[in-house]
């Protein structure tokens, strides 16, 4: 079977964001002085050719362990989808 797989990382939120912070400065300095506390990650998604949900599912979690992510400094958050 043939699965979405979608993965968000972000950095921890007990972790300062530098990024987020600069994007923040950014925003309003053109304007949005509603928005704050921006944080910054990464978005990651691919198709999975797994037996099951439950496969697919513990390949991301790999992959994540392994990769995608830095887990001293990011988390993460996987969601599996059957495709048609």
């Amino acid at each position: 079977m043939k699965f979405s797989v979608e993965i968000e990382v972000m950095p921890r939120k007990e972790l300062l964001d530098p990024q987020g912070k600069t994007v923040t400065t950014g925003l309003h300095n053109i304007g949005f002085t509603g928005i704050d506390n921006v944080r910054v990650g990464k978005h990651i998604s691919y198709v999975s050719n797994a037996d099951s949900e439950e496969i697919a599912h513990k390949e991301a979690e790999e992959a994540c362990k392994k990769l995608l992510a830095n887990l001293v400094m990011e988390s993460y958050a996987i969601k599996v989808t059957a495709l048609n």
